[in-house]
This record gives structure tokens, C-alpha cells and sequence, in this order.
């Protein structure tokens, strides 16, 4: 069971009988005297991929579902979805990509770093590492005496997915994303 002032983000809680993950939190003081705070969070259901609002007062409690989290590795993808690898029993299992709409275009092959979300017995979804590197695949080409705090441009990456990225960068690049919100970090040197 948890408090509300304990839930913080990526924490596993049941909403009506749903396992969510605690996607954003904020906390509310109302001025009068006397009165609770609130504290709005925002989640998104693990089978159904939906978004969920609900709001705490103090004195809640929260139910944790019965889950664990086991590190995985993203070994391929096929016609039939993403393809793993459990880290510690080397288990594999397939998840279809409409699950992992959102975290596809994050997994290329052979990614560690992963963990699975594992609710009796069966996966539910993935959380991924806070950023990944990947190389970029298309571009338009640099220009000479763009600097880095110039303007951005639109990069394909190896996975297919489109980000903005400084101008100066060019295809065959390896740069760091956030996997949180989708942008570029840096660029990665090459050694």
C-alpha cells in the first residue's frame, strides 16, 4: 500500500482494478484551513494503453498490483512484433507491436537496459532505459559553418523514427535520445 506523498513517476498502482504506471505527478494545496491536498496523477493503463486520470487526497491509500520487473533484452523485430529475451532465465517472448506503440521506435537490435513488466506471470509491457543511442539513416547534409546551436532539421534514425536534430549532424551520426520525451540528447563520439 501506498501513500499518496509516495507515488512518484513510473510506480506501478491499480486503478479500478487496472494495473497502471504512474506516468506524471501534482501535487495541489487549497488554501482554506482544514482542507486536504490533492494529488493528481496521471497514468497509463499497462493492457489497454489508455490514459487514466485520478486524484488522491491525504489520507488515501494505494493499492500496488502484484507485479515485478525483470531485466530483458530487445533481441529482434518481425512481422508478428518485438522479439526478447528475459536477462536472467534467457526465456523468449514475443510482444505484437500495437502493445509497444509508443517505446517501438526506441528498440533496435540486441538493446539491453530493458525491463519487463510482468503481471502474474504474463508481460504487460516494457519500461526502457532513460535514453538509447542510434544512428542516423537519413538526412539532409550538413552545411559548412553551421554550428551546433543553429537551427535543427529532421533525421530519420535506424528504427524509422523522425526527430529533430542540429543542423551540423549528418547520416551515419550516432546520437543519444531521451526516451522520455522523443528529443535529441547528443551526439555520440566516435572512439
Amino acid at each position: 500500500m501506498l501513500s499518496p506523498n509516495e507515488l512518484k513517476k513510473g510506480a506501478i498502482i491499480d486503478v479500478e482494478g487496472a494495473p497502471c504506471i504512474v506516468e506524471k505527478v501534482t501535487m495541489q494545496t487549497p488554501s482554506s484551513r482544514g482542507a486536504n491536498s490533492i494529488w493528481k496523477v496521471r497514468a497509463r493503463n499497462l493492457k489497454t494503453k489508455t490514459k487514466v486520470d485520478v486524484a488522491f487526497r491525504s489520507g488515501d491509500t494505494i493499492t500496488e498490483p502484484n507485479f515485478e520487473r525483470r531485466p530483458v533484452q530487445h533481441l529482434y523485430r518481425d512481422a508478428s512484433g518485438f522479439n526478447f529475451m528475459d536477462s536472467e532465465d534467457y526465456n523468449q517472448f514475443a510482444l505484437d507491436a500495437s502493445a509497444l506503440e509508443e517505446e517501438g521506435g526506441f528498440l533496435i537490435d540486441n538493446l539491453e537496459g530493458i525491463r519487463a513488466l510482468v503481471l502474474d506471470d504474463e508481460v504487460i509491457g516494457i519500461e526502457l532505459p532513460p535514453a538509447v543511442e542510434m544512428q542516423i539513416t537519413e538526412c539532409d547534409p550538413a552545411v559548412k559553418g553551421n554550428s551546433a546551436t543553429s537551427r535543427a532539421k529532421n533525421a530519420t534514425l535506424e528504427t524509422g523514427m523522425v526527430i529533430q536534430v542540429p543542423e551540423h549532424l549528418n547520416q551515419g551520426d550516432t546520437v543519444r535520445i531521451d526516451t522520455g520525451t522523443g528529443k535529441f540528447v547528443s551526439r555520440v563520439s566516435k572512439s
